[in-house]
């Protein structure tokens, strides 16, 4: 089917990068070339909330550090929230208030504590670094997944709707989709709502056509962010094929638990 969805893609340029050793952490981000360069970052791998003790720390090895005037490190969690709602500065003073276990080893850190109710899945973390040479630029980057030890249920969803499911095409028509979506978790554990379209002869693409819940009556036809109700607005013209399609509704949540399936004929004339 030849929907015509608007997307709006953001890339992000790297426009050169070093590693100094076997690679430990997903991208080193190096624009000016400096005398020094990324050993190691830590988290990168999977976080588990431990009711004991809470802290994570975050750190940066340096092959050098004598030029580096200061370290911060970022924290943007999976909703694309900063979890601290700051930057995080990290030190090489081998004090234990901030995580860090030897002075001037070239390791840079500082604690954080995560929640039982922080979300789980993808946490991105950006190390900046300010040196002799040049102000603050982003150094490295790097990815771990936490799990916040609670019992994850899998996502409902409800009420699916196409309208107009019966369309007699002579031009481009816009169709409204929408869906409610519900969470024991709460909405901020919700990951993906969207469709996956069927062809009137049973083939698809295997395309997710994603769902919004985020107000934006215009663009995707939601009227309230936050409330459960997930939308989009299609388009199809006189080059889609006659026939019944099948809308197949779909949520995911961040822990990887699929909803139920919802089935949802449309007819195009």
């Amino acid at each position: 089917m030849n929907f015509r969805i608007k997307s709006f893609i953001s890339i992000f340029i790297i426009s050169s990068f070093f590693i100094s050793c076997e690679k430990e952490f997903d991208t080193v981000i190096d624009t000016q070339k400096p005398s020094y360069q990324v050993v190691s970052v830590s988290p990168k791998d999977s976080v588990i909330f431990n009711v004991n003790d809470s802290s994570l720390v975050v750190s940066i090895q340096f092959t050098q550090s004598s030029i580096i005037n200061s370290v911060i490190a970022e924290i943007i969690d999976p909703a694309g929230k900063n979890y601290l709602g700051e930057t995080l500065p990290l030190f090489d003073n081998g004090k234990s208030v901030n995580g860090d276990q030897s002075a001037n080893d070239k390791i840079f850190s500082n604690k954080i504590f995560m929640k039982s109710n922080s979300l789980n899945g993808k946490y991105d973390l950006k190390f900046y670094t300010s040196d002799n040479t040049s102000p603050q630029k982003l150094i490295a980057w790097s990815t771990f997944k936490y799990r916040n030890g609670q019992s994850n249920a899998a996502p409902e969803i409800s009420n699916a709707l196409v309208e107009p499911d019966t369309v007699e095409v002579t031009n481009t028509i816009n169709i409204l989709t929408s869906l409610v979506v519900n969470d024991q978790n709460g909405l901020n554990d919700i990951d993906e709502v969207f469709f996956i379209v069927y062809r009137p002869d049973g083939t698809t693409s295997g395309n997710k056509v994603f769902l919004f819940d985020d107000g934006n009556l215009t663009l995707n036809g939601d009227q309230t962010a936050g409330d459960g109700i997930y939308s989009r607005i299609i388009s199809v013209n006189q080059s889609n094929a006659k026939g019944t399609y099948r809308f197949e509704f779909q949520a995911i949540d961040r822990g990887g638990l699929i909803s139920n399936i919802i089935n949802y004929a449309v007819l195009i004339q």
